[in-house]
């Protein structure tokens, strides 16, 4: 759809306090009521630069083996769920050219060294979004990836610098299947751990019950009493200055530079989430077309996009698009990322000009992105991450 500080500043601190907008896993993106996790992951970095891990000790991982084979038991689980739906599994490369445009994504760049010593820049792709939507406009029809992806500066309860990603895509079928198809892996999921709740430090979610369905504006009005569609004009475009007035009235903090974004984002971290996927899972969706990432306009109202996150227990676990086909349209929306990322970091991300081109050939599809790593911990009642992964990266200074 990872913040440790549900605030936004333009200066590098700032790397900790976004939300993401993109496909994947928000950068650093925290619940206030989690705080406590965070410390509690942090206190383990050591003040050097690497620190010997010690899930590998045989008292450690006999603790951590229960987690780790419920995992094996959910993927499978999951894959034969896919297989009974006439999905293919597919594996992308981890190298690629671009490891995704959002403007507040960090990825871990390498280079490919050519036999005359040339070096040309790669990254570890932090989705496989981009391959699988390829793959589409090769033929493919329903696919399904289970890839680990990577993402610099993330470390906490809920974030991994590497971790997997289950994505899968329907070609002519709408992101409102997959809804259902998020309601049927949470239940499948924990009869597989054989739990009655999905649970996580105290929350509990019953994948029994339907997940509600909640756009974001009826989100902001319940939660935040803002009127969030009085701040989009009718083509889409934002009206910041509205959207700072309500915050205003509401005693929530405006800084003179915040743009629409930064205080859509406060509102979005401080006011709505806390509340999401308490008792039954909620589908947030809806999201602004400023908001839309790879996501297409919504036919019935262009001021908002078919875009959709899950949430269980206050933990987001999946992203879905109804996809976005027009190559120009997604031209525009990553050179405004990387025009963003340019102002804040100082650095940018190339695109992926063969992904560009094969949109023009890609069918109407949806696709989601579900952290699997997540899925395993509201389905075991782990605590961290890291009880959940077979073999954790080795921590580092903050």
């Amino acid at each position: 759809m990872v913040r440790v500080v549900e605030d936004r500043h333009k200066t590098f601190p700032r790397t900790l306090k976004i939300r993401f907008r993109g496909r994947n896993y928000p950068i650093f993106r925290q619940k206030t009521s989690l705080a406590a996790g965070i410390a509690e992951e942090t206190c383990h970095m050591s003040a050097t630069s690497l620190k010997p891990s010690p899930w590998w000790t045989p008292d450690v991982h006999a603790d951590r083996r229960p987690f780790l084979m419920a995992r094996n038991r959910i993927q499978a689980a999951l894959r034969g769920w896919f297989a009974a739906r006439d999905f293919v599994e597919v594996d992308t490369a981890t190298l690629q050219v671009s490891p995704g445009n959002e403007a507040h994504l960090h990825a871990f760049e390498t280079a490919a060294i050519g036999h005359a010593g040339t070096q040309t820049p790669l990254y570890l792709h932090t989705s496989p979004e981009f391959a699988c939507k390829k793959l589409l406009a090769a033929g493919e029809r329903r696919i399904a990836c289970f890839a680990h992806v990577y993402r610099n500066r993330e470390r906490g309860p809920l974030h991994h610098p590497e971790f997997t990603m289950l994505e899968w895509y329907r070609a002519g079928e709408t992101y409102d299947v997959l809804m259902a198809d998020c309601g049927e892996m949470l239940a499948l999921a924990a009869e597989t751990a054989g739990v009655s709740l999905l649970s996580y430090r105290g929350a509990t979610c019953d994948p029994a019950r339907p997940p509600e369905r909640l756009t974001v504006a009826d989100a902001f009005t319940r939660h935040a009493g803002i009127d969030l569609l009085a701040t989009i004009r009718a083509d889409g475009s934002t009206d910041r200055e509205t959207l700072a007035a309500a915050m205003r009235a509401r005693d929530l903090r405006v800084a003179d530079d915040d743009t629409w974004a930064d205080l859509f984002s406060r509102v979005l971290v401080e006011k709505v989430e806390p509340e999401l996927g308490f008792g039954r899972a909620t589908i947030l969706c809806e999201y602004p077309t400023a908001e839309a990432a790879l996501a297409r306009p919504a036919p019935h109202d262009p001021r908002v996009a078919e875009r959709f996150e899950l949430y269980a227990c206050g933990v987001e676990l999946a992203n879905a698009f109804g996809e976005l086909t027009d190559a120009a349209e997604q031209r525009r929306r990553f050179e405004l990322e990387m025009a963003e990322k340019a102002r804040v970091y100082g650095e940018t991300y190339p695109l992926d000009e063969d992904f560009l081109a094969a949109l023009a050939l890609m069918p109407e599809a949806s696709g989601i992105a579900l952290g699997f790593d997540r899925l395993v911990m509201l389905a075991t009642g782990a605590r961290r991450i890291g009880q959940v992964l077979w073999a954790p990266v080795a921590e580092t200074a903050p």
